[in-house]
């Protein structure tokens, strides 16, 4: 297994749209699409607006195969031509995959 750690940054003030965003729309189409989360979590420091979360791969190749099926899907293609310049809500989007150490909890 491998493991993908995703970081959004937010617009001041846009966390909790994205939050609602992903319990909505996004987890729904995750499922969908075979895409397994671990976790979400918001960060505990008023300084940044992150929501952070993380998904379980088998390998590179199926999330990079996941992530496609993902983004050409015609909900989430209707929902983000919704999204108006007023309703954007990241600033960008920080992303490493991750290799599991032997002594890890999550293998």
């Amino acid at each position: 297994m491998i493991y993908e750690l995703r970081t959004y940054h937010c617009l001041p003030g846009r966390l909790q749209a994205l939050v609602e965003r992903f319990a909505t729309l996004t987890c729904r189409l995750f499922e969908k699409h075979g895409i397994e989360p671990i976790g979400f979590w918001t960060v505990e420091d008023v300084s940044t607006s992150d929501l952070v979360y993380m998904l379980r791969w088998s390998s590179v190749a199926e999330s990079e195969e996941k992530w496609a099926s993902f983004r050409v899907d015609p909900e989430w293609i209707e929902a983000r031509a919704k999204q108006t310049e007023a309703d954007r809500m990241i600033v960008s989007i920080a992303t490493r995959m991750l290799t599991p150490t032997p002594f890890s909890a999550l293998r």
